[in-house]
């Protein structure tokens, strides 16, 4: 017995609890384990998402500069050739039509490198949805750009003979 009345094998340690139980240990492992596998999971779908992401717009952007492009042309043809085959000799919005490239091309033609996964068509008619204006005085512009991937984008606009 020592002077607190508690046999010596029971007297409490001297400056506190010091250490943890195999259990806690087991516990504060278990919890980080699931703590880190969530973390890890939702960056893997992050990442994942990111390159769809990056497809997408970049197949904005190969759209919104076909459309430029096409709507910075005259309306009528300058040169009075009608229906030129030759995408570097495209001169007015018309000759557009029907336009379907594999692999985004600069206005002469020339392939842009690094995008041959994306397909790129191009719609022009005329149309009556500016009314009261003639649809013979209005074109539609229509521009699809697919990725091999399948991620799509189309944008429209309008070109008015004025």
């Amino acid at each position: 017995m020592n002077g607190h009345g508690l046999p010596i094998d029971r007297m409490p340690p001297r400056g506190g609890q010091r250490g943890v139980t195999l259990v806690e240990l087991v516990v504060a492992i278990t919890i980080v384990a699931i703590a880190v596998t969530a973390v890890l999971g939702a960056l893997g779908m992050i990442a994942t998402r990111s390159a769809d992401a990056m497809v997408q717009h970049q197949a904005t952007a190969i759209a919104e500069s076909y459309l430029e492009e096409i709507t910075l042309k005259p309306f009528g043809d300058p040169d009075g050739v009608d229906g030129e085959t030759d995408r570097a000799d495209f001169d007015d919005v018309d000759d557009y039509s029907g336009l379907s490239e594999s692999g985004p091309r600069d206005p002469e033609g020339n392939a842009i490198a690094g995008l041959g996964d994306y397909t790129v068509t191009v719609d022009v008619e005329a149309s009556d949805a500016l009314a009261p204006l003639d649809a013979s005085l209005v074109r539609r512009i229509d521009v699809r750009v697919v990725h091999a991937s399948g991620a799509r984008v189309a944008l429209s606009g309008y070109r008015v003979s004025y």
